[in-house]
């Protein structure tokens, strides 16, 4: 599945274009940064209403091309800015944290 994809199948927001629309391996599902950067694997979405700058360095750390923020959680530009420099996607929903982990489970898996 790619990152424009997921965010139809998700009916997420893409919040930027400056990103390579590849497919993910997978996602992990996690606000404790410190967790998702020992856990998450390259490759991986990470699913969090974690909206901040620090989110984005996890991410680029981790080689995560995909940030999905759930619960309509407001991005700030700082961290919109860190993703377009990382080429990082960010997606934008309402939906919480387990919904969105069960519906890319559910299509990733099968």
């Amino acid at each position: 599945m790619t990152i424009r994809e997921a965010a139809a199948f998700l009916s997420a927001d893409i919040l930027h274009e400056d990103f390579e629309d590849a497919p993910f391996k997978g996602a992990y599902s996690g606000d404790l940064l410190s967790d998702v950067l020992s856990r998450a694997k390259n490759g991986n979405a990470l699913i969090t209403i974690q909206a901040h700058l620090n989110t984005v360095a996890v991410a680029a750390t981790n080689g995560l091309p995909l940030i999905i923020i759930c619960n309509s959680r407001p991005v700030p530009p700082d961290m919109l800015a860190a993703a377009k420099e990382h080429g990082i996607a960010l997606l934008h929903t309402n939906e919480n944290q387990f919904t969105v982990s069960g519906r890319l489970y559910s299509i990733i898996t099968h």
